[in-house]
């Protein structure tokens, strides 16, 4: 008997215990295999480390103008310069860094909460559930992400919630269809028939055995989604439909930068080289959980 076979005969949290720890390994794996998997996790560590004590490590207070200073190019005062009211650029890059990450982690911890369930749902009822659910999502998924957002944004307002709020609902589409595919696969084997001729549950199976073995890949979507997050947040903020004034995000920052971009091009530069470092960390990221989750990326049979 195999493995697989005698898996309802473990409880549900040894069974958990088991798969977090061969998901464990296989990270391990992967990212010793693919070295660029390092430098992301730790680049993105890094940042979100700063801005979780950009109050401890900001040399000054992101929102106090001081107007003798305004527009000053870098220096030893002013690492990153200052802005057009005197505030200094580096210590609202660290607290922009608190908004814009905090953002995305909850708008994509929200998407692929409820687009995994929306999916798993779909894909193991099958039938007219099936149809229904993601004939709303081929819609949902018509709209391009950043436009998805501004009419969401444009309808609730401008807000740190409703930023939240419109990027997610962006995001629960994708994280439907990444749910769904694997579902209809591992719903029809061997564990899972065992488990209902035991008389187990549907929601013991979905969450205690099929999540669980879906989960990797919802993961490697979820990194991917948080650049494309904090990239719409930005975006949204460029364009005026971000926090509000005087709040420091990255976004923003761009904004005010643009306006003085020939005179004073430090101020559009470094947020937008805060936002490339993250992305590009986040995709280093990505690929190695993807290589995590597929042997045949790692080389293996």
């Amino acid at each position: 008997m195999t493995a697989q076979a005698t898996t309802p005969n473990l409880s549900r949290g040894a069974y958990l215990r088991r798969s977090a720890a061969a998901m464990g390994d296989g990270l391990l794996r992967a990212f010793n295999v693919n070295k660029t998997s390092w430098v992301g996790l730790i680049v993105f560590v890094v940042v979100a480390l700063l801005a979780i004590f950009a109050p401890l490590i900001a040399p000054y207070d992101p929102v106090d103008q001081n107007i003798l200073f305004r527009l000053k190019p870098p220096s030893a005062t002013h690492w990153f310069g200052t802005d057009f009211y005197g505030r200094d650029t580096l210590s609202r890059i660290l607290w922009g860094a608190r908004i814009s990450l905090a953002i995305g982690l909850l708008a994509i911890s929200s998407a692929l909460v409820i687009g995994t369930l929306i999916g798993m749902v779909a894909g193991y009822f099958g039938g007219r559930t099936d149809i229904i659910i993601m004939q709303i999502m081929d819609v949902l998924l018509a709209f391009p992400s950043l436009i998805f957002g501004l009419i969401v944004v444009a309808m609730l307002g401008p807000s740190i919630a409703n930023l939240v709020i419109a990027i997610a609902i962006t995001a629960v589409p994708p994280f439907a269809r990444i749910a769904r595919a694997p579902t209809i696969a591992v719903k029809n084997r061997e564990f899972i028939e065992a488990g209902r001729a035991l008389g187990y549950s549907d929601a013991r199976l979905m969450f205690g055995h099929i999540l669980p073995n879906i989960a990797p890949e919802i993961l490697v979507m979820g990194s991917l989604w948080l650049a494309t997050a904090i990239r719409v947040e930005a975006s949204l903020a460029f364009i005026g439909l971000g926090v509000s004034p005087p709040t420091a995000t990255w976004g923003g920052m761009i904004r005010e930068g643009f306006e003085n971009i020939l005179d004073s091009f430090w101020l559009a530069l470094f947020p937008s080289i805060a936002i490339l470092i993250v992305v590009f960390a986040l995709n280093l990221l990505g690929d190695g959980l993807r290589d995590a989750i597929d042997p045949r990326l790692r080389g293996e049979e």
